[in-house]
């Protein structure tokens, strides 16, 4: 395992949603306050006029930022992901996305890292969720400093956005390049193609090493912007390696892995395995314990690279 700085995802957000603020006077900001985590922090001390932390009531948060939208405002919208996506659901689908309103939704707290606050906050299905939604943007960003990019960039269109962050810190992985509607190739591949988000990007670039050492040489995709996504550079992906490992802190029915196998199989069908959460709920424990004991592990993702690998008869 390479030895890498990490960042906090949130801190990342809450500098550079003060950034837009200083920038863009229709830029406002809610929350809804949970036990010491809200992200608006910073943008509320350099803006107390422009920010309103509305508490635990994350549909009212969501109906207000619409209204605020509709009324001219670009609004950011916090709270942590199993609330944002789960608990407002209803109001993000009616008030936000049916009336297209420019509200950016920044999730903290996504997947299993949440660690010990237990199954009921560890939101696994959020991704499916929002990209169903129409219109709905969604990026789930893998380090520090392309959360920050990706905050500011959403502010340049009109519509509403996901960004799902991670409550752990994570490794610093970029210099925070990021293009919707773009996946950054991080290594150069040809053998296999390993396509990653969030939290297990930093894996997917450990196990291309482990297999670079190997003599096998991986590709790994950042797959940063979930939608719109880059069906392009992905068909290519798999055109050039001719098989595709996904690694997500997600739901494995519903998210990066079958996006990417949707994606292909039509145009450029390919072997796809998918590392990410079986189809349960999580459960209370050290937040990286539990990626390796839901199958998250680098070991797990390397055992399955080696079986595509032998599919697809490039090692014996």
């Amino acid at each position: 395992m390479v030895e890498r700085k990490s960042a906090s995802l949130a801190e990342a957000y809450s500098q550079a949603l003060v950034e837009l603020g200083e920038r863009d006077p229709t830029v406002v900001a809610l929350d809804a306050d949970t036990s010491g985590a809200r992200a608006g922090a910073a943008f509320e001390k350099r803006f107390p006029d422009r920010f309103w932390d509305l508490g635990m009531m994350e549909s009212t948060l969501m109906t207000i930022a619409s209204g605020l939208a509709l009324g001219g405002r670009t609004v950011y919208a916090s709270t942590i992901a199993v609330f944002a996506a789960g608990a407002a659901y209803d109001a993000v689908r009616q008030s936000v996305c049916y009336n297209r309103a420019n509200v950016k939704i920044v999730a903290t707290h996504g997947g299993l890292l949440v660690g010990g606050d237990g199954a009921t906050r560890q939101m696994l299905e959020d991704i499916a969720l929002m990209r169903s939604l129409p219109g709905m943007t969604v990026i789930v960003p893998g380090d520090a400093p392309t959360a920050r990019t990706a905050v500011l960039d959403i502010a340049s269109f009109d519509g509403p956005a996901y960004v799902r962050l991670t409550r752990e810190n994570l490794p610093v992985l970029t210099d925070g390049t990021f293009t919707l509607g773009h996946a950054a190739q991080l290594r150069e591949g040809s053998d296999l193609t390993i396509v990653a988000i969030g939290a297990m990007l930093a894996r997917a670039l450990d196990v291309a090493e482990e297999l670079h050492q190997a003599g096998v040489e991986a590709r790994v995709l950042d797959f940063a912007s979930i939608k719109p996504a880059d069906e392009k550079t992905l068909i290519q992906a798999a055109r050039d390696t001719g098989a595709i490992l996904t690694m997500e802190e997600h739901n494995v029915l519903t998210g990066l892995g079958t996006l990417v196998a949707s994606a292909t199989a039509t145009t450029q069908p390919v072997p796809v395995r998918q590392v990410g959460v079986p189809d349960l709920f999580g459960e209370s424990g050290d937040p990286w314990k539990l990626l390796d004991h839901y199958g998250l592990s680098q070991k797990h993702a390397l055992d399955e690279a080696w079986g595509l690998l032998k599919l697809r008869g490039k090692v014996s």
